[in-house]
């Protein structure tokens, strides 16, 4: 009875995948390598990092298709990382988030609880917290004020997966991813933009006019905190629980900024700008319940573990830079 990994063309699915590989684990992948980014890069990620895998080209508003994968492969467990992704995107695209982040969860919960699926681990996001919290964002905190459709979604899963914990008993763990980074990552992402402009020789925009912090992850500790939530299932009353997983040291942008700069070898050409509808200023994780249920610990400052992801960069795109 294998585990069945969604999104897994994805950034964090792919390494997701690559990590149950290694340590034996039958894995099957679902993602629909939609176009909202390139999805040769999709299929490029997925050949470096997990070429042998199984995967399935499906929609998980396909309802019949996921069915027939359920009844085919009789997972055990479900890693859920398949999402439509993006704060800014949520503003152009409202359905799309729509169809996969609220009627592809539900989906994915009935066939999770109709097939005696013993633990689902699903993707939340830092991005739930919105106006509501004040960092370090803590798990008790409220997510009531969210800042985006994106994040109102995630925490509409939240809810969902706790109600079917309580009325089905459903074994259930919520991650807050707090902005992860690496090789292979999200083109649409902070890292990646920047990397690529400075690269190329091109301006960044900069918003808010630099002042924002962000609590930023890289994906070998975002890796290490998916496989700890999922080998440590929820035994409370009802079993369901959600974990920060952030590095807990927020970076100035103007940091982050400079990071890339010396690793490229050149200043970045700056444009400022104000803040953009839906993003937030700062994030922080508080992480202590995931230390006390897992021994979650991220290691990786951005010092280490962004130079790699410019080189990727240089590497992968060259003159697409």
């Amino acid at each position: 009875m294998p585990t069945l990994v969604t999104g897994a063309a994805g950034f964090i699915g792919a390494y997701v995948l690559r990590a149950l590989a290694a340590r034996g684990e039958a894995v099957v992948g679902l993602d629909s390598y939609n176009d909202y980014y390139d999805p040769q890069l999709k299929r490029d990620r997925v050949a470096a990092l997990c070429a042998d895998a199984d995967i399935r080209r499906l929609d998980l508003c396909d309802r019949d298709g996921l069915a027939a994968l359920f009844d085919e492969i009789a997972p055990a467990r479900v890693i859920h990382l398949a999402a439509q992704a993006g704060v800014r995107y949520s503003l152009q695209n409202p359905h799309a988030y729509v169809d996969s982040n609220l009627v592809g969860f539900v989906n994915l919960l009935e066939l999770c609880r109709h097939r005696g699926v013993e633990h689902l681990v699903y993707a939340s996001s830092s991005s739930v917290y919105g106006d509501s919290a004040a960092p370090p964002f803590s798990e008790d905190q409220r997510v009531d004020q969210p800042r985006s459709l994106y994040a109102a979604t995630k925490v509409a899963n939240e809810l969902m997966a706790h109600t079917y914990a309580q009325l089905y008993g459903l074994r259930a763990t919520g991650l807050r991813f707090f902005t992860v980074y690496g090789p292979w990552g999200r083109p649409d992402m902070a890292p990646l933009i920047f990397s690529r402009a400075v690269l190329a020789g091109r301006a960044i925009e900069v918003f808010n006019h630099g002042r924002m912090r962000r609590d930023f992850t890289h994906i070998d500790d975002i890796v290490a905190g998916v496989l700890g939530g999922f080998d440590h299932p929820p035994e409370e009353t009802p079993p369901h629980r959600v974990f920060n997983l952030g590095n807990h040291t927020p970076v100035e942008l103007e940091d982050f900024i400079a990071v890339i700069e010396r690793a490229v070898g050149r200043d970045a050409q700056k444009v400022y700008r104000e803040m953009q509808p839906g993003d937030m200023v700062e994030t922080m994780a508080d992480t202590r319940r995931a230390h006390a249920a897992f021994g979650f610990e991220p290691s990786t400052p951005i010092a280490t573990g962004l130079p790699p992801v410019v080189d990727w960069c240089r590497e992968y795109f060259g003159d697409r830079a």
